[in-house]
């Protein structure tokens, strides 16, 4: 391949790419956002408890998360809008299966593939963008890339708590529909004369590690109903245990690894994954407990709980598109424990006043601003901490790990949170307050790691292997 063949063919084609990418990344947000409304009336429908409806989020989480790392490597494999356009067939094929429906374990499978198509379609998106972009527009594509995301968790809880107010949950999922179809008519002409390299990565270790984080959120979901010692348990913590060890096994040895544990030799971006963890696991424990405590203490509507929590995602989208362009560049680490630390005492607060009365101007909505800012804050901190740790052929690579990092934590985050709201005795407020103690402690670590965040050089790009030399000296032509 010659330089001038990495060029787009047009300024057409670059466009319609990056429609697409944003048009795919919306939806992927949009789900994980518009999905928290539905968990109440799927638990009603279904007439199944709080931990095992939980599950309606974790099923699609942990797929996303232990897909993510090696989805960059597959698109580099197979084609990035191959697999993009893949994704994105697999997402709606899949939303519709989920808003049919009959019983809750077919939900539960049809979200697992959701889960699975969306680690599929975000990678491919993002370097769908960077391979049909130009060089000196890529920096403002990327920036539009982003905002598709942002603008879905802003738009996602008042136009979910719509749909469920109105219509029914299940209508929820037809959202995609229109989007899917009318991204996989467009996306066709993106396939033709669209260059593959490189060898696949170790599916094998993503399924592996999706096995260990399952078997640990199911052994936290499961510890309340068939006790802490029971054989259910103990055989998933086994699994967690067994499943952990073989896939850090199978990275070391494998030459395309699912998790890039070299990338750990760099204490920044080691610091940052364990910050991204915790974040998560505070993050997605939040979203969930907000939609359950404003439908259920304070006896919110669905359309009334979703645009209570619309201005925290508002003021999360603004900030974390903002922060970018201010005059003074914040480092990452004063960006996470800053951002954390904003979290952390906005959830203190809420931990320490909310009660069954209602108390939106006064008590939610500057909780809710604030901690909508350090989400915005502690996002881009610990994306540019990964990204700045690495040697810039490794940044998709180090970025997909984080992202991934964030949904394992936010998978155990959302069955902690299923677990304290039914182990805490009492009525009332009181259950909902324990989670946000629990928030406030794993937002103050993060902060407390980001704090240990120091600018350090990216190590040296590891060696190639050999089916890969070509494809390196054709991307460093780019």
């Amino acid at each position: 391949m010659t330089p001038t063949a990495s060029v787009p063919a047009s300024s057409r084609r670059a466009s319609l790419a990056l429609l697409l990418a944003c048009a795919g990344t919306f939806l992927s947000f949009l789900d994980a956002t518009v999905t928290n409304l539905a968990v109440p009336p799927i638990a009603a429908g279904f007439d199944v408890s709080l931990t095992t409806v939980s599950w309606v989020a974790t099923a699609y989480v942990i797929p996303f998360a232990a897909l993510l790392a090696p989805a960059g490597p597959l698109a580099d494999a197979v084609g990035r809008a191959r697999l993009f356009l893949v994704g994105v067939a697999v997402f709606t094929a899949s939303s519709l299966l989920i808003a049919a429906a009959p019983n809750l374990p077919v939900l539960l499978g049809a979200r697992a593939v959701q889960g699975l198509a969306a680690a599929l379609l975000v990678p491919a998106s993002l370097g769908l963008v960077l391979a049909e972009v130009p060089a000196e527009r890529r920096r403002a594509a990327i920036g539009l890339w982003s905002a598709a995301g942002a603008l879905a968790a802003a738009a996602g809880p008042a136009l979910g708590g719509l749909v469920v107010d109105v219509l029914d949950w299940r209508a929820l999922f037809c959202l995609n529909l229109p989007v899917g179809l009318a991204v996989l008519v467009a996306g066709r002409t993106l396939v033709a004369g669209e260059a593959r390299a490189g060898r696949g990565p170790d599916l094998a270790g993503g399924v592996l590690l999706a096995l260990g984080v399952g078997a640990a959120v199911y052994a936290l979901t499961q510890g309340p109903d068939h006790g802490w010692a029971s054989v259910h348990v103990l055989a998933a913590a086994c699994v967690t245990v067994l499943a952990g060890a073989a896939t850090v096994l199978r990275s070391l040895r494998h030459e395309r690894p699912a998790l890039r544990l070299d990338l750990f030799r760099s204490r920044t971006f080691a610091v940052a994954s364990g910050v991204s963890l915790a974040y998560g696991a505070a993050l997605f424990a939040t979203m969930l407990l907000g939609v359950l405590f404003l439908t259920d203490a304070w006896g919110y509507s669905p359309l009334e709980a979703g645009l209570a929590m619309s201005p925290a995602a508002l003021v999360t989208a603004v900030v974390g598109i903002g922060v970018g362009r201010l005059p003074v560049a914040l480092t990452p680490r004063t960006l996470v424990a800053a951002g954390s630390a904003l979290v952390a005492a906005s959830t203190a607060v809420l931990a320490l006043l909310i009660d069954t009365e209602p108390h939106f101007w006064t008590l939610w909505l500057p909780a809710g601003a604030v901690m909508g800012a350090g989400v915005g804050m502690a996002t881009v901190g610990v994306s540019s901490a990964a990204a700045l740790s690495v040697a810039p052929r490794d940044f998709a690579a180090a970025t997909g790990m984080v992202m991934a990092a964030r949904q394992v934590g936010g998978g155990l985050g959302i069955a902690a949170t299923a677990v304290i709201v039914a182990e805490v005795a009492g009525t009332g407020a009181e259950p909902y307050a324990a989670v946000y103690g629990f928030a406030t402690a794993v937002n103050l670590a993060a902060a407390a790691g980001g704090l240990a965040l120091r600018p350090t050089p990216p190590p040296a790009p590891r060696p190639a292997p050999p089916a890969d030399r070509t494809r390196v000296l054709e991307g460093d032509q780019r």
